[in-house]
């Protein structure tokens, strides 16, 4: 497995694979080519389908800058992924390179020919079961495996990655009035969380202040703000909206919330390598499905069960967002992905609560890894409608007439 600096990055929003991606392959290109003076590229697939709502052309334009770029757009797939584009170096009237590069989710990218690399591998271990097979061999924690695999310095990155996450949290409280786009959304993580407030039942005062956290940190991604990939933009608000509720409800110290941070990225990890967290390749089920597993995880080791728990936690976390399309309306990741964020952290927490009072009834006979397996296949089988391309389901019934 790659390091987990690979899975969460600080950037902007709206989308890790339709803007993040798409940036980061052009500082590249622009970085190796200083001679160009001008580039056309070619958006395939997903890119093509909704990168007009997820700022694709956008990001592209404005890294290239000032030299001027051209687009295509071509709703055909390229064979690597559905995030493709081909990028076309000139110097003056004449094509000196020809460069195929797929966003492949979560900010990373691939680039195919004689410019591909392989990803460093930072963890011996793959699926959860030879992870937890060997933390139990070792007498060592999950927490403790982490650092083992990055390096003693790793909690300073943690660190940063949690006040980055705070910070998300924090400023999308603070904001009000609409989101841009066409959809003309209002920002509501500002009220949800006065009605927390002033909500005098426990029970539902709690669920509204997760809530407002995770939407804070969705509005902000949807506005183009500053948020950390956990492992997409698109599912960006349900790790920070379990971390900062433990943080201020809970009254968890950092230093155990960086560990926690650490157990949810180990799942999200082992679903980077062996399924998928890209919406147009695997549906929103890649996405808040992972986001639900890693924060389910996180939050499963702040109530101190056991490995074997935590596993649990994650799999449903993972198994009850089976089968969620990716089908943003407008190709904005507005509706229904701000909605699915809330949700996707309160599911979190349901599935620590049930790893917790069942777990010690019965043993579950779902692993983890099987789980992220079906999902991958669940992935494969959905119609690319509804796979980020906003052709079918919520995007196609709902429009922007």
């Amino acid at each position: 497995m790659e390091s987990m600096r690979e899975l969460f990055k600080v950037g902007f929003g709206p989308s890790s694979s339709h803007t993040m991606g798409p940036q980061r392959a052009a500082l590249k290109i622009k970085e190796m080519y200083p001679e160009a003076t001008r580039f056309h590229v070619d958006l395939h697939g997903s890119l093509a389908l909704t990168g007009k709502g997820h700022l694709t052309d956008y990001i592209i334009e404005k890294t290239f800058a000032p030299k001027p770029v051209a687009f295509s757009f071509k709703s055909e797939e390229l064979p690597e992924h559905p995030n493709g584009m081909i990028v076309h170096v000139f110097q003056g009237d004449q094509e000196i390179k020809q460069i195929e590069v797929y966003s492949i989710g979560g900010g990373s990218i691939l680039f195919k020919g004689d410019l591909a690399q392989e990803p460093v591998q930072v963890y011996k271990q793959n699926t959860m079961k030879e992870i937890l097979h060997y933390v139990d061999e070792h007498g060592i924690s999950l927490y403790d495996y982490v650092l083992e695999n990055e390096g003693d310095d790793f909690d300073h990155f943690l660190s940063d990655i949690l006040e980055a996450m705070f910070e998300s949290v924090e400023n999308g409280l603070k904001k009000e009035g609409l989101i841009q786009g066409k959809l003309k959304l209002k920002r509501v993580a500002k009220s949800m969380f006065q009605q927390a407030q002033n909500t005098r039942r426990e029970a539902d005062r709690e669920r509204l202040f997760i809530s407002s956290y995770a939407y804070a940190v969705s509005e902000e991604n949807a506005d183009g703000g500053k948020i950390v990939t956990a492992p997409t933009c698109g599912a960006s608000g349900i790790m920070p909206a379990v971390l900062y509720y433990c943080y201020k409800q809970l009254h968890i110290e950092k230093k155990d919330l960086i560990k926690a941070l650490a157990i949810g990225g180990l799942f999200g990890n082992v679903v980077k390598t062996n399924g998928t967290i890209s919406g147009a390749d695997g549906g929103c089920q890649a996405e808040v499905g992972t986001a639900c597993a890693m924060a389910a995880a996180t939050m499963a080791w702040i109530y101190e069960l056991n490995n074997s728990l935590i596993e649990y936690a994650a799999e449903m976390g993972m198994e009850h967002n089976l089968g969620l399309t990716c089908d943003p309306v407008g190709g904005y990741v507005q509706i229904p992905c701000i909605e699915r964020n809330g949700y996707g952290s309160l599911r979190a927490l349901d599935a620590a609560m049930l790893a917790k009072q069942l777990g010690y009834l019965r043993k579950n006979k779902v692993s983890f890894d099987t789980i992220v397996k079906v999902m991958k296949e669940t992935g494969k089988d959905l119609s690319s409608d509804y796979k980020e391309t906003s052709l079918g389901g919520l995007a196609k019934e709902f429009g922007l007439s």
